[in-house]
C-alpha cells in the first residue's frame, strides 16, 4: 500500500499540508511505495520556530545530560538495527549486509559522540597579564541544517545531527526525498532516548526546501553532501547568506595497482570497492590504476573472471554481492555513461546492461561494468558515474599515477596496493587526497579521525568526524578579567582579625 511521509517537527509527526509530492520506489521491483511532501512555508517557519524555541534550553542542559540521551539511542540502535537495516534495503536496494554496516558505522558515530563533553572542554590561562586572567569556552550556535544523500540516509544523517545536538545545536534535518523512512525511525528513536521536543526536526521536499532552509535568517550552520555541483551550489548559497558551512560533494577515487601487489587480492578488493552498493557510494573505487601493461593485463584477467560471478539480486536476500540502483532515471544515466564510453573509444571489456532478475524483472537493476583502456581526457573517467562501472587506466609508474591523481580534480578516496612500504609512505605523502587507504580499498575512517576529501570533493573549511565535529558546531568565546583588589580601613582589618 503506497502512503505519505509525514514530517517531523516538535517532537510529532505532521501530515504535510503540501500538494506536491515525490515517489518513493522498491528499487528490486520498481513499484512506488509511498510519497515524499515537499515542505510548505509553513511548514518550514513551523521546524524553524521549534527549533528556535527548543534551543533557549537545550543549549543550557549540561554536556553530560546530553551524552546520557546519547547512551539510550546508541542501546535503541542497537536494539533495532535489523529493522532499521530492512527499510533502508526496501528504499534504497542495497543488500541487508550492506545496510547492517550503516547502521555500524552511525552506532560507532553515536559511541563517539556520547564523549562530547570532554571535546567541549575550554581553557584557562592564569596572569595572563599583572593579576589578569584569560579563559575560552565553547559554546553551541543556534539552529543547525542537515542535507543528507540517499546513498546513507541513516550513516550521514547521524553524522550531522548527532554532533550538533551533542554540542547543544537544535537541528533540522532534510533527507533525500528518495528514502526518507529511515531517518523518521531514527527521530522516534532518539525521542524515545529522552531528547526533548524541537530539537531534532525533519522536513522533506525538493530544492525549494533546501533553498528555503539555508537562506533563512534564523539558520546558523549548514552540513551537506550530494554530486559536487549541488554541494557547491549549497555552499556558496549558505555562505552568501551568512552561514557557517561545510559541503560534501562527488569523487573520483583511484585504486593504484603496483608491479609487486598481490593481483588476486588486489582484484577481490576492488571487486568489493568498486561494486558494492552497486557503487552508489562517494568512496567507491571507480577508477583501477595499473602501473605497467602487464599488470593491467593479470588485473583484467582476474576482474573479467570475478565480475561476473557477482550474485545480483534484491538486497532483501541472503548473500547477495549487489542490489538495484536507485532509480530508474539514475539506471538509465549510468547506462548512458557506458554508451559514452564506447564511443570514446574504451574496451568495454564486462557488459552488465542487459541483466534481467528473476521475479524483479521491472527492478532498476545493472550488472557490473569494466572498461579497459580508459583515458583521462574520456568522460567516463573525468566525471562521476556513481554506479557499478568499473575503469582500468594504464600507466608506466607510479610516478605518472600520482600526477594522474593530483591532477584530477576530486579528492577524496585512493588506495594503494602493495607490498613496499617505502613506495607505499612515498605515495601517501604526496597524493592530493584526503582519505588513503594502503591496500585497504575503501579507506573510510573510524568516527574519531577526520573523514572529508581534499579538492572539489569539499566546501568549506572543516570536516566531518572526530574534533572536528565540535570545531564545526560550536564557535569560542575567550573572557579576559581582572578583579580589583578592594581597600580595606582599618575598622575594617580589626573586624577580620576576630
Amino acid at each position: 500500500m503506497v502512503h505519505t511521509i509525514n514530517h517531523f517537527i516538535d517532537g510529532k509527526l505532521i501530515k504535510s499540508r503540501s500538494e506536491k509530492a515525490l515517489p518513493v520506489y522498491n528499487p528490486a521491483t520498481g513499484e512506488i511505495t509511498a510519497h515524499t511532501p515537499c515542505a510548505t512555508a509553513s511548514e518550514i517557519n513551523d521546524a524553524i520556530s521549534a527549533a528556535k524555541k527548543a534551543f533557549t534550553t537545550w543549549s543550557q542542559v549540561t554536556p553530560l545530560k546530553r551524552a546520557r540521551i546519547l547512551f539510550n539511542f546508541k542501546a535503541l540502535l542497537d536494539e533495532n538495527s535489523d529493522e532499521l537495516a530492512k527499510m533502508l534495503t526496501s528504499e534504497h536496494g542495497k543488500t541487508i549486509e550492506d545496510a547492517k554496516g550503516e547502521v555500524l558505522r552511525a552506532i560507532e558515530l553515536v559511541e563517539f559522540s556520547c564523549g562530547t563533553p570532554h571535546l567541549l572542554q575550554g581553557n584557562y590561562s592564569e596572569n595572563a597579564g599583572p593579576e589578569i586572567d584569560t579563559y575560552t569556552i565553547k559554546q553551541p550556535l543556534g539552529i543547525c541544517v542537515g542535507i543528507s544523500p540517499f546513498n546513507f540516509p541513516i550513516m550521514i544523517s547521524t553524522w550531522m545531527f548527532i554532533p550538533a545536538i551533542a554540542c547543544g545545536n537544535t537541528f533540522i534535518l532534510k533527507p533525500s526525498e528518495k528514502d526518507p523512512s529511515t531517518t523518521l525511525f531514527l527521530a522516534k528513536l532518539i525521542t524515545e532516548a529522552g531528547l526533548p521536543a524541537g530539537v531534532l526536526n525533519i522536513i522533506h521536499g525538493d530544492k525549494e526546501t533546501v533553498d528555503a532552509l539555508i537562506t533563512h535568517s534564523d539558520i546558523a550552520a549548514v552540513s551537506a553532501v550530494g554530486s559536487t555541483p549541488v554541494a557547491e551550489s549549497i555552499y556558496q548559497t549558505a555562505i552568501m547568506h551568512g552561514k557557517r558551512a561545510h559541503t560534501f560533494g562527488g569523487a573520483k577515487n583511484h585504486g593504484v595497482v603496483m608491479p609487486d601487489a598481490n593481483i588476486h587480492e588486489a582484484a577481490d578488493a576492488i571487486i568489493g570497492a568498486a561494486f558494492g552498493a552497486a557503487g552508489e557510494r562517494c568512496m567507491a573505487l571507480s577508477v583501477a590504476v595499473a602501473v605497467s601493461n602487464s599488470v593491467a593485463d593479470a588485473l583484467v584477467e582476474q576482474l573479467t573472471q570475478k565480475i561476473p560471478k557477482l550474485k545480483i539480486d534484491s538486497g532483501m536476500n541472503n548473500n547477495v554481492d549487489m542490489g538495484p540502483l536507485i532509480t530508474k532515471e539514475h539506471a538509465a544515466k549510468v547506462k548512458e555513461y557506458i554508451k559514452v564510453g564506447m564511443q570514446e573509444g574504451a574496451k568495454l571489456i564486462v557488459d552488465g546492461r542487459e541483466l534481467k532478475i528473476k521475479n524483479h524483472e521491472n527492478g532498476f537493476f545493472i550488472g557490473g561494468c569494466l572498461f579497459d583502456y580508459v583515458t583521462k581526457s574520456m568522460r567516463i573517467y573525468k566525471e562521476e558515474i556513481f554506479g557499478p562501472v568499473l575503469c582500468i587506466v594504464r600507466v608506466a609508474n607510479v610516478e605518472e599515477a600520482l600526477n594522474l591523481i593530483n591532477e584530477n580534480p576530486y579528492g577524496n578516496g585512493v588506495a594503494v596496493f602493495t607490498r613496499d612500504g617505502g613506495t607505499a609512505r612515498e605515495f601517501a605523502s604526496k597524493v592530493t587526497v584526503g582519505m588513503i587507504g594502503i591496500n585497504v580499498p575503501i579507506p573510510v575512517p573510524v568516527a574519531y579521525h577526520t573523514f572529508g576529501g581534499w579538492k572539489r570533493s569539499i566546501f568549506g573549511d572543516i570536516a566531518m568526524h572526530g574534533s572536528e565535529n565540535v570545531q564545526f558546531y560550536t564557535r569560542s568565546k575567550t573572557v579576559t578579567l581582572r578583579w580589583p583588589k578592594e581597600s580595606k580601613t582599618k575598622s575594617e582589618y580589626h573586624l577580620l582579625s576576630h
